[in-house]
């Protein structure tokens, strides 16, 4: 039993440099600051990893312990695989170069996991829109299995349950096939109303595009029956994605 676990913190970039100091500064504003912060970059060709190498000296301040990797990858849950193998806390968070923590975030997780030890945890997300607007999207755990629950930059996951699972790199929606053999193993998950993180809605799983959401309701169906879920989740994809086309 680990009674006061360190925390790995891992960044995946590429041709970040417009929003990267946000990330990192996050980093630095935390708390409780987290042992270990890892960036894993996929060879940028603009000032990634300029920036990134600047603050090192703030990093080490602090003391969290500081690596870059820039190197060729097979994309980014390829590189978010590869942050995990060189990661040495006990528990590992994900947030990618355009989103970033809440200066509660690190504090929150190690003091939760002491209260009440999980394999997995996730906790509410701040969202911002392209317009400049703002929402809240509460986390929840119950046996029906739906993403509206689930909070990626929020989520932080044992060493030993990354042991068992990692991404399999085959689409979009990697992060969410993770979570549901999680899930399903019958792993410990705990969840925390509490905004911990900040996300864009900018990326391509909210591109507003009638074809792009017909591809990802087929590409998210297909992980649903991959893990054994009914046929009936088809219209849990669809409601999801139509929601997506409307709000953004």
């Amino acid at each position: 039993m680990i009674s006061e676990p360190t925390v790995s913190i891992i960044t995946v970039t590429y041709n970040s440099e417009a929003t990267l100091e946000r990330t990192i500064r996050s980093i630095l504003a935390q708390s409780v600051p987290p042992a270990e912060y890892i960036i894993v970059d996929g060879c940028s060709s603009d000032r990634t990893l300029e920036i990134a190498k600047g603050y090192r000296e703030q990093l080490e301040d602090k003391g969290i312990a500081f690596t870059i990797v820039s190197e060729p990858d097979d994309g980014i849950y390829d590189a978010m695989n590869k942050g995990i193998r060189m990661a040495s806390g006990d528990i590992i968070g994900m947030i990618n170069s355009d989103d970033w923590y809440e200066p509660c975030a690190v504090k929150v997780v190690t003091d939760t996991f002491i209260e009440e030890p999980f394999d997995m945890f996730f906790a509410d997300l701040r969202m911002h829109m392209p317009g400049g607007g703002t929402f809240v999207k509460h986390s929840r755990n119950r046996k029906y299995s739906t993403s509206r629950d689930w909070n990626h930059p929020t989520t932080f996951i044992t060493s030993e349950m990354y042991k068992r699972f990692q991404y399999k790199n085959e689409t979009i929606h990697d992060d969410y096939d993770l979570v549901l053999r999680i899930k399903r193993s019958g792993a410990k998950i705990v969840v925390r109303n509490e905004v911990i993180a900040d996300f864009t809605m900018n990326g391509t799983s909210h591109e507003r595009n009638l074809s792009k959401a017909v591809e990802r309701v087929r590409i998210k169906y297909g992980i649903y029956r991959n893990n054994g879920y009914s046929p009936l989740y088809f219209f849990e994809c669809f409601v999801v994605e139509m929601a997506k086309l409307i709000v953004g």
